[in-house]
């Protein structure tokens, strides 16, 4: 019974966003997408600043990046603008734990020219969508410096709210950055309680 619950809610989300979802699509990279993927990393430097740690130096540092996905604790998401290709950025789920947690933690950001579209927005539907349905997680974090605003933006327009701050959690970029704790889980997406 539960379960046709939770399906009845990701079709009524997904009437209200079709509309929306029909710029993007989010498929799983690949190492034929290194030189596009180094292309929109090097296009994006000004937007992604002390935010992003670089997976793009190198072809090596990208298959790394790649192999840490074939565990099933890792995806690695692009999203793709579906009238041309190209590439809109890129949502991880991370550290995927099953079991007594069935949690992730989101990790996401754009490429030049397409953020602030709304574009990155649909993706991160997608992706949560994903996580809840065919992984049957029960809850999604995202981990966000505190002064990237567009980030904090993203993850409350896709109904993340914030339960909390941690003291220099993640290394970024060579420094310990403090982080705001965004989450959403599975009952989240019910009718009723998406209007935030």
């Amino acid at each position: 019974m539960k379960s046709k619950r939770l399906q009845g809610a990701f079709r009524r989300k997904q009437k209200l966003n079709r509309k929306i979802t029909n710029r993007v699509i989010i498929r799983q990279l690949s190492g034929d997408d290194y030189d596009a993927f180094s292309a929109a990393v090097r296009r994006s430097r000004s937007l992604h600043r002390n935010w992003v740690n670089s997976k793009a130096m190198t072809r090596a540092v990208f298959e790394k990046y790649l192999k840490s996905s074939s565990t099933g604790q890792n995806y690695r998401f692009f999203v793709v603008l579906r009238a041309t290709g190209e590439l809109v950025g890129v949502i991880n789920l991370n550290n995927v734990v099953h079991g007594h947690f069935q949690c992730a933690a989101a990790g996401y950001y754009a490429f030049l020219p397409h953020a602030g579209k709304g574009l990155m927005r649909e993706g991160l539907a997608l992706v949560l969508k994903y996580a809840f349905q065919k992984l049957k997680l029960h809850r999604v974090e995202a981990n966000i410096q505190p002064d990237n605003r567009r980030s904090i933006a993203l993850a409350k327009s896709c109904g993340l709210l914030r339960e909390g701050f941690s003291r220099r959690f993640v290394k970024v970029c060579g420094r310990w950055k403090d982080h705001e704790r965004w989450a959403i889980l599975v009952e989240d997406l019910r009718p009723g309680r998406n209007a935030r």
